[in-house]
């Protein structure tokens, strides 16, 4: 499905989202009544709980729910929110929308737990709790006590919201009809603060907003964030050194830097906190979301959406991935860019429109039979700018196909013939950065699309690219490298990125950051790594043993993304990338949070490509 987009000046849009955002608060005032609740749980704990009914109770309505640990406020008689729900056009449209702090958190009782575990069984009169049940039991409650409803419940969020409606799909209410997690998280060790067993510094920040409980309800923040005093990430964590030195801005009281610091390790404390081992007998109609350039979440929506699919073959369970950031599509900006790279026009209010209103009316008040006359998986091409509908994700018509990197730096799916080798000297005082700005971001988000040539000029980043391609080259699937390496040490971790390298004659639009060209612009389109230590497994790390040839499999993300004719595919492979990660000290210890600062050495390291093992890129053709 192709569209085509206007470029509408910023300072146009600025005007226009000022008015939007006042009319939306006026119609908010004028349509809905707000009322506030403590609801209570299966174990007396209540739960602060606001809900925003139509004023006109000429008509049934459904509830929509959003559970949130990032407050449900404003707080108040007579202070409301300036917009409901998921989107302007269903505020317009007519729910119940209803907003709930998760137990611990702002104005509910009770102790917080970050990705609290599913209780994976249900025994008749336990007081057991988990988010399943703080869910259910709010649903009853609701039901119960609020006026003007037609029965049935859906369920939206981003990010952590995302993850308690995820969470809310295990031993799920009857009355929850449709569920829509959006940049759930489903796994903390592969999400946000890990990625295969690497810690993301660049979420160290974050730390504060989770890490502290509070007294009892509270209104204002409890907890404080830590002011870095620079602007300047990549020196402070420099300067700063071993994370064991990180404790004199976290102490004791933040059980959630405890918890990360004891537990490096795939061990039990983080796998009972997945969601993804519980999404077994689904009933609601459920549509994940999810955006192509999200730095936060993008492991969770592809992971729930293929689980779901895997043990429900029979549930109604569809996937849509857009050109978005972190929860772009719930805001409408006119224009859509990561980076510096521009994607179209409305994208979101047409995502708004056209799929996600649709879902939740045809669920919650239409014949709910699941012909929504949406595709199984709509998915945007990157490459391409235009949305494409499947039947399935991957796409069953995506052909196997295997990228090889050569010693002289062509990257080609032709072997390579003889016994040659790549050699690159990684050294944690000098690390690469992971962005060419100059920031302290309390969470990335532009440099999944950011323009790599700031790393492939370095002497430290292998890089391998294609000739200049004679045909368009769609990538739409799963993308999984297989290395084949080596450290002169005991520890390493490796970075690949698949790049899409820009014709020299590619022209700049208005909003290309200062400084930058797309002439020959690298973008990166995606990227992952891998702590070696976990290449067998994450939960059973293993030191490397010193210039000894090892394979290294690392999972990328999915991706959906049209390298076109005149461009170049790029791989770059690297084993430092700060502050985005935390440096890998490369003598092997036990623990790198506290590993000491005389432990980060130099290495040299290896990727081989021989004919019989080749370091060798998998990935799905479209044709």
């Amino acid at each position: 499905m192709k569209k085509s987009y206007l470029f509408i000046p910023f300072w146009i849009l600025l005007i226009i989202n000022l008015n939007v955002q006042a009319q939306n608060a006026d119609f908010v005032a004028e349509n809905y009544d707000k009322k506030e609740y403590q609801i209570p749980m299966r174990d007396g704990v209540k739960l602060h709980t606001v809900v925003y009914s139509p004023k006109d109770k000429g008509q049934a309505y459904p509830f929509v729910m959003q559970r949130t640990p990032y407050s449900s406020g404003p707080y108040g008689e007579g202070k409301m929110k300036t917009l409901l729900g998921p989107s302007e056009k269903m505020m317009k449209d007519g729910y119940i929308f209803v907003y709930q702090d998760v137990r611990g958190r702002w104005m509910s009782e009770g102790d917080y737990d970050n990705m609290r575990p599913t209780v994976s069984h249900r025994k008749k009169g336990s007081k057991e709790i988990d988010e399943s049940t703080d869910t259910y039991d709010t649903i009853e409650w609701l039901l119960k006590n609020i006026q003007n409803h037609n029965g049935k419940f859906g369920q939206w969020g981003i990010s952590y919201p995302g993850f308690y409606s995820a969470a809310s799909l295990p031993f799920a209410h009857p009355a929850l009809k449709a569920v829509s997690p959006q940049a759930p998280i489903g796994d903390f060790y592969f999400d946000d603060f890990h990625h295969n067993g690497a810690y993301f510094l660049s979420y160290w920040v974050a730390t504060s907003v989770f890490g502290y409980q509070h007294d009892g309800p509270t209104d204002k923040p409890w907890y404080q964030m830590v002011n870095p005093g620079t602007k300047d990430a990549y020196q402070f964590f420099m300067d700063m050194g071993s994370l064991k030195n990180a404790d004199k801005y976290y102490g004791e009281d933040n059980f959630f830097w405890t918890q990360l610091k004891e537990n490096p390790d795939y061990n039990e404390f983080w796998q009972k906190r997945s969601i993804i081992p519980h999404l077994n007998e689904v009933k609601p109609a459920v549509m994940t979301v999810g955006g192509w350039f999200d730095a936060e979440d993008l492991y969770g929506p592809l992971t729930i959406y293929k689980t779901i699919e895997k043990n429900n073959p029979d549930s109604y369970n569809t996937l849509v991935m857009g050109p978005w950031s972190h929860g772009d599509w719930s805001r409408e900006r006119g224009f859509q860019q990561v980076s510096n790279v521009y994607f179209g026009d409305s994208i979101s209010t047409w995502y708004q429109h056209h799929v996600e209103a649709v879902f939740f009316e045809h669920f919650l008040k239409g014949p709910a039979d699941g012909r929504t006359k949406l595709p199984e998986a709509y998915i945007f091409d990157t490459g391409k700018n235009e949305w494409r509908m499947f039947d399935a994700w991957p796409p069953k018509e995506a052909k196997h196909e295997i990228f090889y990197p050569h010693a002289n730096g062509t990257l080609s799916t032709e072997a390579p013939k003889g016994n040659d080798e790549s050699v690159f000297i990684s050294d944690p005082s000098k690390p690469v950065p992971y962005s060419p700005d100059i920031k302290f971001n309390f969470t990335p988000r532009k440099y999944m699309a950011d323009d790599q040539r700031f790393a492939a000029r370095r002497p430290d980043v292998l890089v391998f690219e294609t000739d200049v391609l004679e045909e368009d080259v769609t990538l739409a699937g799963e993308i999984l490298a297989k290395l084949m390496v080596s450290t002169s040490e005991t520890d390493a971790d490796w970075i690949v990125k698949l790049v899409d390298v820009f014709p020299h004659d590619t022209p700049d639009h208005e909003r290309v950051q200062q400084g930058t060209h797309l002439s020959n612009y690298h973008m990166m389109v995606r990227s992952e790594v891998i702590r070696g230590r976990y290449r067998e497994s994450f939960s059973d790390p293993k030191p490397f043993v010193s210039g000894q040839k090892t394979e290294v499999p690392l999972q990328l993300q999915d991706v959906m993304h049209t390298f076109k004719k005149g461009h170049k595919i790029q791989i770059q492979i690297q084993s430092t990338w700060f502050p985005l990660i935390d440096r890998n000290p490369q003598k092997y210890v036990e623990n790198i949070f506290k590993a000491d600062d005389e432990d980060f050495i130099k290495a040299t390291h290896k990727v081989y490509h021989d004919a019989d093992q080749p370091t060798a890129i998998h990935v799905q053709v479209l044709k």
